[in-house]
């Protein structure tokens, strides 16, 4: 992760080529004029009083999406992202422009249950009305779980303590249609056991270079240093129906590395790999010497932590 979390739905609004993201080309589109409507007569959600200048506070939004109709969350040019379905909608209930800050960054394709995302608003604002038109806009592809006033410092990127990933995958013979977006279909048996054994190596700090999508140093900028990050738990369960979940916490992050590991664990758990070689895997600082990089369609992010006094408004 890094400062470009924080995105801009300003420039995504005023550009006219730009459109969220509709797998049906009719009632999306019919949602979202409801929402609209519903918007405009939706007094108090943003005014100021008598002309003034407005008081400004901080949101706190928790926000559950799929990840298949888009090319990620942060703005990427003029393609559809969550951040820009995000943006377009809160500024059309708003009237105003938003700055959005997430808490994990995630790839094309990657789902969310609680993500969470910062933003200043009218302190006048309706959230219960905000919560509303939002969804009409964006359901079913992208919900706000969650809407609260937080305390003016928070940022819901650099106050997270740790964020938590879930990934599924499935290892009956034949895929099912019905969890086919969600989950990585192996078509195999995986040994549950061998898998959760490697997950011991993980824990702490390390420097998990051999598992993250190599980072090129840019002209004029020095080579990237140690991708160092503390894990604070990582284990298998099972989920029943041949279906497996690996969950994994830590404090941050670095690029495509949940991904790496699950791809580096099913080779434990198809036997390709012993479960004592992943600490060799580890200690390489060589994405070489780490297994493939699992789909993202498996991967969702779970739950992001903070401190309680950050999360909640004074007054």
């Amino acid at each position: 992760m890094s400062a470009s979390t924080a995105v801009s739905a300003r420039s995504a609004v005023s550009a006219s080529t730009v459109r969220s993201p509709r797998l049906d080309n009719s009632a999306p589109a019919a949602r979202t004029s409801a929402a609209q409507e519903a918007a405009q007569s939706d007094e108090g959600a943003g005014k100021g009083q008598g002309g003034e200048a407005a008081e400004v506070r901080r949101l706190r939004l928790v926000v559950a999406y799929l990840g298949t109709p888009f090319h990620g969350f942060a703005l990427q040019g003029d393609v559809p992202t969550v951040a820009r379905a995000l943006g377009e909608a809160l500024e059309v209930v708003l009237r105003h422009p938003v700055e959005l800050t997430c808490a994990g960054r995630t790839d094309a394709g990657v789902h969310a249950w609680g993500q969470v995302v910062s933003l200043d608003v009218k302190a006048a604002a309706d959230l219960a009305r905000l919560q509303r038109s939002v969804n009409k806009m964006l359901a079913p592809f992208v919900v706000v779980r969650e809407v609260a006033w937080a305390a003016p410092g928070f940022d819901a990127r650099r106050c997270a303590l740790s964020r938590q990933y879930r990934y599924v995958v499935l290892c009956s013979e034949w895929p099912d249609p019905l969890l086919a977006g969600t989950t990585w279909h192996v078509g195999r048996p995986l040994e549950l056991r061998r898998m959760q054994a490697a997950c011991d190596v993980l824990l702490g700090e390390h420097d998990f270079t051999s598992f993250c999508h190599p980072v090129r140093a840019s002209a004029g900028r020095h080579r990237p240093g140690p991708l160092v990050r503390r894990v604070l738990r990582a284990e298998w369960s099972d989920l029943g129906g041949s279906r497996l979940c690996f969950e994994i916490e830590a404090s941050s992050f670095c690029h495509q590395m949940v991904r790496s590991i699950v791809g580096t664990l099913v080779e434990v758990g198809t036997g390709r790999l012993k479960a004592g070689e992943l600490g060799r895997v580890l200690a390489a600082r060589n994405r070489a010497a780490a297994g493939p990089v699992a789909p993202p369609h498996g991967l969702c992010l779970w739950a992001v932590e903070y401190p309680p006094e950050v999360t909640t408004a004074v007054g």
